[in-house]
């Protein structure tokens, strides 16, 4: 089975993408894990379906590269938005359907997407670390001389500890700057550091906003490039109005032969 694909990516966090909207693609756990090896396959930290559903712009299937559907990802989606903008779906602002729910969208100046976000009521706190969902589960540590820091190592080993080891957990790592916060995350189903992680850096921005309460803007730096996460504080936990922002952009396309 010949399957034409395109490659996008949002700051370094790179994403197969297939047009579903006749619904005639399936994969299999193997064939997903196939096409996002980096050596045997076309390389992805993901995988997305382009899909038809009522009452939306389209829906967000999504697999992490170990093959397996998984919950909500930031980047991939704002990567998505980008697709569906270049295979014809022309919106002012767009309403697309996820794992964790209905998204809005827009694009802004053919470079930047805008995507909104869950809204998040509740931190869980374990010392200085912060454990929250944005959609996927994730953990954040502050730490210092974040450019050298062993992010695989110990992201691993808080991923695999016995409290998250059977559903997994995104391990991000924060350091404070200037301006902003730098971020780096380690992933679950890609088993690896990656160059940006869409959900990672907007709970990273959540437990490091300072004000009170009212309009937060972040400024995030990762190894894959500039974000930033725009959110109301209404208290202590809670967030709303949450918004990832960003590049996203093509890659290439081509198509792969599954057998």
């Amino acid at each position: 089975m010949d399957i034409h694909f395109f490659k996008y990516q949002g700051t370094g966090n790179d994403f197969i993408i297939i047009d579903n909207r006749d619904g005639k693609v399936h994969f299999s756990t193997e064939q997903v894990k196939h096409m996002c090896d980096r050596r045997f396959g076309i390389g992805a930290d993901g995988l997305m379906l382009l899909n038809t559903r009522e009452g939306y712009d389209f829906e967000m299937k999504y697999y992490n590269a170990d093959g397996r559907e998984s919950t909500m990802c930031g980047n991939g989606g704002r990567c998505l938005v980008k697709f569906a903008h270049h295979r014809g779906i022309s919106r002012n602002k767009y309403h697309f359907i996820a794992i964790d729910g209905p998204h809005d969208a827009t694009i802004e100046d053919n470079r930047w997407v805008h995507l909104k976000m869950k809204d998040v009521d509740g931190l869980q706190h374990n010392y200085t670390d912060t454990i929250l969902n944005t959609g996927s589960p994730h953990y954040v540590k502050p730490v210092s001389d974040i450019r050298h820091y062993d992010v695989v190592g110990e992201g691993k080993a808080i991923r695999y500890n016995e409290t998250y080891a059977q559903e997994g957990i995104n391990v991000n790592f924060v350091e404070e700057q200037a301006k902003g916060i730098y971020v780096r995350t380690y992933e679950r189903g890609v088993e690896d550091e990656t160059l940006s992680c869409g959900t990672g850096v907007t709970a990273s921005a959540l437990v490091f906003a300072h004000n009170e309460n009212g309009f937060n803007r972040v400024e995030i730096q990762t190894p894959g490039g500039r974000l930033a996460v725009e959110f109301e504080k209404k208290g202590e936990a809670q967030f709303e109005n949450i918004w990832l922002c960003g590049p996203a952009n093509f890659v290439f396309s081509g198509t792969i032969n599954i057998d």
